[in-house]
């Protein structure tokens, strides 16, 4: 089988990047990966190199191209059995699918005025009611599977799912922005935070470069 080679944006901005990138490393999926600054008078054309929708990420296998964060996520699931993307248990499951769907789709008042940005310095910022809505919904979200499903390890579903990964970026944005929550949702950061995971792919944000001038909030 030739290995997966996913093409990412600026690993400081690029929060779908960041979401297959953390699966597979969790997962231990050996990979190859190429950077594209975003932003760029040649962004466009180098990602439309790898797929005419003209985003990232972009995962390519063998003759297999795959965009978009979650599909590339259940492709992954689906060629890695082993790695366990997914729960077990069917409920969890489809709840575990179910929530990653709702972030990939919603949450755009929160991503509007907290962007991803790994190396910003915290800083409290007022949210306005509606980014506020989704800071409470996520916080539900997290307790409501950790409550029903997390009784085997620290994660979402016990142990780290594509769904923690679809949620990763959102552990950074209320860690820099200082967004208040509760204590449970504070525990779930520290733990996706402790990640070596994590710790590599702030490390590489913090050496890029480029800024992106409208993503330093």
């Amino acid at each position: 089988m030739p290995q997966p080679h996913l093409v990412i944006g600026n690993k400081n901005y690029s929060s779908w990047s960041m979401r297959p990138w953390m699966a597979m490393t969790v997962a231990g999926i050996a990979f190859s990966e190429e950077v594209i600054a975003l932003d760029q008078p040649d962004t466009k054309a180098r990602i439309t190199a790898h797929s005419r929708a003209g985003r990232v990420p972009v995962l390519r296998h063998g003759d297999v191209t795959v965009w978009e964060s979650l599909a590339i996520l259940e492709y992954l699931a689906e060629t890695w059995p082993e790695a366990q993307l997914w729960p077990a248990h069917p409920g969890a499951r489809a709840m575990a699918r179910a929530v990653a769907s709702e972030m990939h789709a919603g949450f755009q008042h929160l991503r509007a005025r907290c962007p991803m940005n790994m190396r910003r310095a915290k800083r409290n910022i007022e949210l306005a009611p509606a980014a506020q809505a989704d800071v409470r919904r996520i916080d539900e979200i997290w307790r409501t599977c950790r409550e029903g499903n997390g009784k085997e390890g620290p994660f979402l579903f016990g142990r780290f799912t594509a769904a923690d990964a679809m949620f990763a970026p959102v552990v950074n944005r209320f860690e820099v922005y200082e967004v208040p929550v509760s204590r449970e949702t504070r525990g779930y950061m520290e733990t996706v935070m402790a990640l070596p995971a994590w710790a590599a792919w702030k490390t590489a944000a913090e050496a890029e470069s480029w800024v992106i001038a409208s993503d330093e909030a």
